[in-house]
């Protein structure tokens, strides 16, 4: 017997005249549903937030959502058949569903371009002003900078290379100020940016940088570089001078790091702590609402953002303008196919004008790297409801209020100087949207979310809104605000006002649900690679690497190398130096978290003897970017990690909304004949939370660990080698002699070698003449790809970011990376070790703590000295200098065609 339910039972319509309604739960095949007088049964298993129709909808016609189109039929829908697009098919193809779905799809992506009507434009008048004043309690600053919300000190690195600097310097420094009542905290600010010659992004990032000076929950901020990247700290102090950033009118300084990573450290604390006087004498003060700036964000997005979430954010923006207070909307990719609710009420023609231009521009942008704008929406979101980038544009501009006018639209980062309603451009990307709206001065950040996305700022407070009850019960330690309480009859105006009040609550120091969870990241709009389409054909056909290992010149006459054995472990079917436990986040959102779980976990000691150490791979990918070859090249090196050598138990944890996510992750394995199945897998979103995905993850190593058989020691030659060797800086004719030579006889006896392409090794002339038959050759394995064939190898590097060579170059399998340093020393991996190296004077002179070892003396024997340090690092009787220290990192590359949506 069929089951039957009233409409309002099981499903919304956004606005009364729309065609197609959203199941406010799964409904399944054979379900019939009572709407207006007639009987709908429905053909397909309708996934909750997923549309079907209520009105007959002819061949040609608009599907409607909030009164506007989001696809036209390809075919006659009836009512109650399951409306789906051909990118939802293919997404749901890779998850693990158990009901059948459409074999074809009944509706296309295709709606009528927007066209602005500037002849009959008429500007649209501010709505009435409010005449009280209400305040909270905030840290007044220079007029310039306006109130803060929070008090923090910020170590901010200038670009990714002083990254893992600032981290570690936070992490150093948390113990001195816990007892100082009016600092909020210590917070490192490390991003991926500025870190390659000639960046396309250097004028976003300077004003990105200058505005997360001054925002005004800053107290002071250490700023700093190495003093000879692409963007160093005296670009940034003359941009903010010349656009006239009142730096000035904060506590800061300019650091150059010109020593050695310890001694630099020492120096930073003690700056810092000389500091934490002066802030901590800063008191919160009755202010004006109007010193507020909400920046409006939404995340993990599903059928009813725009429903519930969004128009809350709506109403409460509404009513800060009034006030005199300022909001700021963003992710211009998720307002395309909005257009006519978003320039219903704009306050000049200019304005508008304006917002077109930068949705065009950014259209155009992506162009360039093979993709489109349309492409935003994530697995998640489609999974949820949003089927495609108008539908998920169409519920994100209802973060504007229909009552709202748009008072100004801004460049990425550019500073709200007024109160008024703001459209800030920047990509759907979240972290890097939200980046740019803390860099503009907002000083509390709204987040809305269907799914439940975790996302903080490191020193801007975020209130999390998620659009249904259930997701909320599911998520209740990890939300604030339940907007399901308008699907279920409370008014917009009473939850709005709720919301207000706590906004107000928590601009005041009433601490968000998110910074009670202590953990928050920061991504600023990342850098495209293309400035327009004239390489695109090429890129996108490019010669595909054949793994063949690359041939190499006689080996045998080599004698320079003494015979040397190594202690090594056998598990299965595997044998290496090193066994660990290692969490990879399938995308940017989960690595937090993945984070905060491995300390607990190496903390505990779970796993020890048998796993050395628990590690995760923290990264800014997965999410927000375009698909395609960089997604391709995401996927393959995540694998590469995977099945590493030195990995005995890996678990993959999922935000549970980004494109990456498990299914998808498991789905890429089996194409490239990995066995998905010894892994784990976890879900932040759907285990609940924070709290439980941390118990099912810390449950399942144990597990893992006590059924496990148990390892044997074995011993190898230089047959069982697996080694990097990467270079920066200038290469002696004596080291890359001694590194040729000593490559020749790893790779003589049996083991790997693999060198990425862009290193200086390459184009040194003894190298090449000492190990290569000829004088050009073409990489043998693509970035991240798992070496299955020993031998000499060169990889495919598309930047030249350090430690993005260092991430791909660990991927393909190595056991261990030796760093020939000819300026100074470099980030090291989270858990493939680095061996530092230099035959330079200059090097030792300013970073001496820093080297592993000192090629010096006799070049013949440096190559026997390499080996064994190589053999105590690889038995753990040394550990890499700057491993201990903490100068670590890990950074994805998106490839030459990467770009953010």
């Amino acid at each position: 017997m069929d089951v039957v339910y009233q409409f309002e039972e099981v499903a919304r319509l956004p606005l009364p005249e729309d065609n197609c309604a959203v199941a406010i739960r799964q409904l399944n095949a054979g379900t019939v549903i009572l709407y207006e007088g007639q009987s709908l049964t429905l053909d397909y298993t309708v996934m909750e937030g997923h549309r079907f129709a209520v009105k007959a909808i002819a061949a040609g016609e608009n599907l409607l959502s909030w009164h506007l189109p989001f696809g036209i039929a390809l075919k006659p829908i009836q009512p109650g058949h399951y409306v789906i697009n051909e990118t939802v098919l293919e997404a749901l193809s890779v998850r693990q569903l158990t009901f059948a779905v459409p074999d074809a799809p009944n509706f296309g992506d295709q709606i009528p371009p927007y066209i602005f009507d500037e002849e009959n434009f008429q500007p649209a008048p501010a709505s009435p002003a409010y005449t009280e004043t209400p305040t909270f309690m905030g840290y007044r600053r220079h007029e310039d900078r306006g109130v803060g919300t929070r008090n923090y000190i910020v170590l901010l690195g200038t670009t990714s290379h002083t990254g893992s600097y600032v981290n570690e310097l936070a992490a150093r420094l948390q113990a001195d100020w816990k007892n100082d009542s009016n600092i909020d905290g210590i917070v490192p600010v490390a991003h991926t940016e500025g870190g390659i010659e000639k960046p396309n992004n250097v004028e976003l990032l300077l004003r990105t940088l200058a505005g997360f000076m001054v925002n005004p929950n800053v107290g002071a901020v250490l700023v700093v570089d190495y003093g000879n990247e692409s963007v160093t700290n005296k670009m940034v102090e003359a941009y903010a001078h010349e656009h006239n950033y009142p730096i000035d009118e904060v506590l800061h300084k300019f650091v150059s790091l010109t020593g050695s990573f310890e001694e630099e450290l020492l120096k930073g604390e003690a700056l810092v702590r000389e500091w934490l006087p002066t802030v901590s004498a800063m008191q919160r003060t009755p202010e004006s609402i109007r010193h507020l700036r909400f920046g409006l964000q939404c995340g993990g997005s599903d059928a009813f953002s725009g429903v519930s979430a969004n128009p809350l954010l709506g109403w409460i923006s509404e009513q800060l303008v009034r006030y005199g207070g300022g909001a700021s909307l963003a992710e211009t990719d998720e307002l395309i196919g909005a257009e006519p609710h978003v320039l219903s009420k704009v306050r000049n023609v200019e304005t508008a004008r304006k917002f077109l231009e930068l949705v065009n521009r950014f259209k155009e942008r992506t162009s360039w790297h093979g993709t489109s704008a349309e492409g935003n929406p994530s697995g998640g979101n489609m999974y949820r409801g949003l089927y495609n980038i108008y539908l998920k544009s169409i519920g994100a501009a209802m973060k504007k209020d229909p009552t709202t006018r748009i008072d100004f639209a801004t460049e990425y980062g550019e500073i709200m100087k007024d109160g008024g309603y703001y459209f800030m451009d920047s990509p759907g990307n979240d972290l890097e949207s939200i980046a740019g709206q803390v860099a503009a001065g907002c000083n509390v950040i709204f987040f809305t979310t269907g799914n439940g996305s975790i996302t903080n700022f490191p020193y801007v407070p975020t209130v999390k809104v998620v659009t249904t009850t259930r997701r909320f019960q599911l998520l209740s330690n990890d939300m604030d605000v339940n907007a399901g309480q308008y699907l279920e009859g409370k008014s917009m105006e009473e939850l709005g006002q709720e919301v207000f009040e706590l906004a107000i609550r928590i601009a005041s120091g009433q601490r968000s649900v998110g910074e009670k969870a202590g953990h928050a990241q920061v991504q600023i709009w990342r850098n495209w690679q293309q400035s327009d389409a004239s390489q695109l054909k090429t890129l996108l056909h490019p010669p595909v690497p054949t793994g063949a290992p690359i041939e190499i010149g006689d080996w045998a006459a080599v004698t320079t190398v003494d015979p040397i054995q190594f202690s090594f472990t056998r598990h299965r079917d595997r044998q290496s130096s090193d066994s660990i436990g290692l969490i990879v986040p399938t995308s940017l959102c989960a690595g937090q978290v993945a984070g905060m779980i491995t300390r607990s976990l190496n903390k505990q000691g779970t796993g020890q003897p048998e796993l050395s150490r628990f590690v995760t791979l923290a990264h800014t990918e997965g999410c927000g970017t375009s698909g395609g070859p960089a997604e391709s090249l995401f996927a393959r090196t995540m694998i590469g990690y995977m099945t590493h050598p030195m990995v005995e138990h890996c678990l993959l944890l999922e935000h549970g909304c980004e494109k990456t996510h498990n299914d998808y992750m498991r789905h890429q394995m089996e194409v490239m004949g990995v066995d998905a199945s010894r892994l784990g897998y976890a879900s932040i979103q759907l285990d609940g939370g924070i709290a439980k995905v941390s118990e099912k993850v810390e449950s399942w190593f144990a597990d893992r660990v006590t059924a496990a058989a148990p390892a044997e020691k074995v011993t190898v030659g230089l047959d069982g080698l697996r080694i990097g060797i990467v270079s920066v800086g200038p290469v002696s004719e004596d080291a890359a002699e001694q590194l040729a030579l000593l490559t020749k006889i790893i790779v003589g006896a049996g083991g790997m070698v693999v060198v990425p392409e862009n290193s200086e090794l390459l184009t040194a002339a003894a190298f090449g003449k000492h190990l290569l038959n000829v004088s050009q050759v073409q990489p043998s394995i693509a970035y991240g790809e798992h070496v299955r064939h020993n031998g000499f190898h060169i990889m495919e590097t598309p930047t030249t970011h350090g430690v993005e060579t260092i991430t791909g170059l660990a991927a393909t399998g190595v056991e261990l990376i030796i760093a020939l340093i000819g300026d100074r020393p470099m980030q090291t991996h989270p858990f493939v070790p680095m061996l530092q190296i230099t035959s330079e004077q200059d090097v030792l002179r300013n970073y001496q703590q820093d080297v592993d070892l000192v090629l010096a003396g006799n070049p013949s024997l440096w190559g026997n000295h390499i080996l064994e340090r190589s053999k105590q690092i690889l038995e753990h009787t040394y550990v890499p200098r700057l491993y201990l220290q903490g100068n670590i990192d890990f950074q994805m590359t998106r490839g030459f065609l990467g770009v953010s949506l």
